[in-house]
């Protein structure tokens, strides 16, 4: 059985995004069957709030169904999974962006001295050696938006929304964790 921390196997789901660009169904729903149980948990790692996580979960799936045909996959160095969590992750800012214009921005999901999240612990466990060594000594908060910037592929104002920090502050920690990276790995 699969641990649902971890993500899906890309192939498989390459070719499953590939059916669903044809309009096949059953792939979409062994697409889902396969991919949700991880999006979930990566989702509330960012936000607490579950009707939030319900409807990025649906706006997610709704844009994989419509854009699948969109995927340009491995042959220019994607996988189905960073796809769809990208689809995700920038569906999940609108919703931040959304609420706060409405109301007071979500509580954080991240606590210090809470469980690492599951991609911190799969990035823990893939980058080894010195960067490895360099990012797992960065402070919690430069950590986080470098994971937000460089691995989720956020722009600094979605960053911003993510973290529910101002922009300003978002460009010091990328800064701060670029220069600590720099000298831990010189």
């Amino acid at each position: 059985m699969r641990s649902i921390s971890k993500a899906p196997r890309a192939p498989d789901e390459e070719r499953l995004v590939r059916l669903v660009a044809r309009g096949d169904r059953a792939a979409f729903e062994e697409l889902y069957r396969r991919t949700s149980p991880w999006l979930a948990v990566r989702l509330r790692r960012r936000c607490v709030d579950e009707q939030i996580v319900a409807e990025v979960m649906q706006e997610t799936y709704l844009a994989v169904w419509r854009a699948a045909g969109a995927f340009a996959g491995t042959a220019v160095g994607g996988s189905a999974t960073g796809w769809l969590w990208t689809i995700a992750a920038r569906r999940l800012v609108d919703a931040f962006r959304r609420r706060a214009h409405h109301a007071e921005p979500p509580p954080a999901a991240a606590v210090l001295g809470a469980a690492p999240a599951a991609e911190e612990e799969a990035l823990a466990s893939t980058v080894g050696g010195d960067v490895g060594d360099a990012l797992r000594c960065l402070a919690p908060e430069l950590r986080q938006v470098l994971q937000a910037m460089v691995l989720d592929g956020l722009s600094v104002r979605e960053t911003a929304v993510l973290l529910g920090l101002p922009e300003g502050t978002v460009k010091t920690r990328a800064r701060r964790a670029r220069i600590a990276m720099r000298r831990a790995l010189a």
